[in-house]
């Protein structure tokens, strides 16, 4: 099957290259800042760009534009490609048009030296309003894509009553209620509070509300960044590994799971923060643990998949069949960048655990372990999904297969060895104090300096060495994505490419992990739950309001 309306194309080849430019820049000031932090390089490297400003665009550009474009582009091409429905054309470019534009206004509020807010802006640092509302503009654009395929979903229901939902449209749906819930708090929170306050109609902010409301968005939002690829993992892996999805109700629990715990989670984020009673961030930490058991189904669901594929390819012993898998195989180029965003999300969650743990936190928190993890998680998975997928949605929408797979094998390898490295550098330098998104000058690695910290000197070493090969690994991505950019245009014979779905093994048959509703409803519910204690205690204390601040020049009203 292949995408029914072709109109679509050039809308979703804007959803998949518009933020790649951005990325760009995100991956470069990422090297920079790894450099710079080592000791490596001075300050004349980030090309005039100030390193908060730097720092903001990293975050903001490769956590959330890209992640929302990509989920988005993902969600169009499931919904065509499995349910096979035509997505209404003007909805596809008014999502997109509105996504373009607000990311470019919130890129431009960031380049204009005002806006150094980092990707988590909450007070009492303030923003240009320009970032903000460019905020507001690309989220109501993702929500737009997401309302116009409810409707296909339903006719889908109504046509073929007695059919499952395809596992892939089970993600993607998931992902997509989950997003509509999380962003309403951060909505409020821009809305009403941050857009008001950097106009100046306000002269003072509740900082810590908006805080909570940022978090109370910002921990569902990585399962947002998950998810797309837990979708890939389900619908795509076991039949590039050549075998079968080992349970679909696993994969379907482990969905529905998350859409009921990835919100009530977010006061872990703010064990450090006064104002709120600890009996609440004891529930939040609970759910915190209990998220923890969809990953661990997953893990064991999808190994099993990948053992059913290598055993059927004669894969024998206890750990030999491994090799039976198709890690260099030119035809099945997809499968290494799932398979090693797998191995390291191994590393991701574990020290997950440690994050959301009180006590553990307490020796971690605003320590270079907090991005250590972040680049196990967002870095790993997530973003080999998003690369490998990227290259796959081009071939499915353009019908050219990938021209140079080769060199496209190379870049998850390459990869994982540099986040491996690089986070392990940063795990080891943050247990031994070494602060996060500080900027001092490097004088800690200065031996002349008096701040001088030998000890962090080695990690910090490992940490360069290992952004240098993500940031070679890059290099390779650009060179086939532009290969693959040029073959769009050269006149050749067209070769249909469509998305392969696995099949179940098991094809359990269990009806209350059919439909979506009740399992919304207990979401609705927790988080009511969790959250309306915490947010009331948070209103009704006397909080002292935050004046604004200039980003650039900490201390100096603005």
């Amino acid at each position: 099957m292949q995408l029914v309306n072709r109109s679509l194309q050039k809308p979703l080849l804007v959803l998949l290259l518009f933020p790649l430019l951005p990325l760009a820049f995100g991956i470069y000031h990422g090297l920079i800042q790894a450099l710079f932090r080592a000791g490596w390089i001075s300050e004349d490297s980030f090309l005039g760009i100030e390193y908060y400003e730097g720092l903001t665009g990293h975050g903001v550009f490769n956590a959330i534009v890209l992640t929302t474009f990509f989920a988005v582009a993902f969600g169009h091409t499931i919904i065509s490609e499995a349910l096979g429905k035509a997505i209404p054309t003007k909805w596809v470019w008014w999502s997109t048009s509105l996504m373009v534009v607000g990311s470019a206004m919130t890129a431009i509020a960031i380049f204009m030296g005002n806006s150094s807010v980092l990707y988590t802006f909450y007070p009492p640092l303030k923003a240009d309003p320009m970032f903000y509302i460019g905020l507001v503009v690309a989220v109501v654009g993702s929500w737009i894509a997401f309302w116009s395929w409810i409707p296909l979903y339903r006719q889908w229901r109504r046509e073929d009553p007695g059919a499952k939902t395809p596992m892939a449209v089970v993600g993607i749906l998931t992902t997509f209620i989950i997003w509509q819930i999380c962003t309403l708090p951060v909505a409020y929170e821009l809305l009403f509070m941050l857009i008001p306050w950097s106009l100046g109609w306000v002269d003072t902010i509740n900082s810590l509300l908006a805080r909570t409301l940022f978090w109370f968005f910002g921990h569902a939002l990585v399962y947002f960044w998950l998810l797309p690829a837990y979708t890939a993992y389900y619908a795509l892996l076991p039949k590039l590994a050549g075998g079968k999805l080992y349970s679909d109700f696993a994969g379907r629990f482990v969905f529905l799971v998350f859409l009921v715990l990835s919100t009530p989670l977010g006061l872990h984020h703010q064990f450090a923060d006064p104002g709120v009673a600890s009996k609440w961030k004891a529930v939040h930490t609970t759910l915190t643990a209990l998220v923890s058991m969809p990953s661990v189904m997953t893990a064991f669901t999808i190994a099993a998949s990948l053992e059913f594929a290598a055993r059927r390819n004669e894969g024998n012993g206890l750990f030999r069949w491994w090799a039976k898998l198709p890690h260099f195989d030119r035809s099945r180029w997809l499968f290494p960048y799932l398979f090693c965003g797998l191995l390291i999300f191994i590393f991701g969650g574990a020290t997950g655990i440690v994050n959301a743990s009180y006590n553990m936190n307490a020796v971690v928190h605003n320590t270079a372990w907090v991005p250590a993890h972040f680049h196990f998680t967002v870095g790993g998975p997530v973003f080999l999904v998003i690369l490998g997928v990227t290259l796959l949605l081009l071939q499915v929408w353009t019908h050219r297969k990938l021209v140079m797979p080769k060199l496209a094998i190379s870049v998850p390898y390459f990869w994982a060895i540099g986040v491996m490295l690089m986070s392990m550098g940063m795990f080891i330098t943050g247990l031994q104090g070494a602060p996060r998104r500080t900027n001092t000058g490097m004088s800690y690695l200065n031996p002349e300096s008096e701040e001088f910290v030998s000890e962090w000197a080695w990690g910090s070493h490992l940490t360069s060495i290992g952004a240098i090969l993500m940031t070679l690994s890059m290099v390779f991505f650009f060179v086939v994505l532009s290969r693959q950019v040029i073959a769009i245009f050269q006149k050749r014979h067209e070769e249909k490419v469509s998305l392969e779905f696995s099949e179940p093994l098991h094809n359990e048959n269990v009806p209350w992990v059919k439909n979506f509703g009740p399992w919304i409803f207990a979401a609705v519910v927790l988080i009511a739950i969790a959250y309306t204690p915490a947010i009331m205690q948070v209103v009704d204390q006397e909080v002292v309001p935050s004046p604004r601040f200039a980003p650039n020049q900490p201390g100096i009203p603005q």
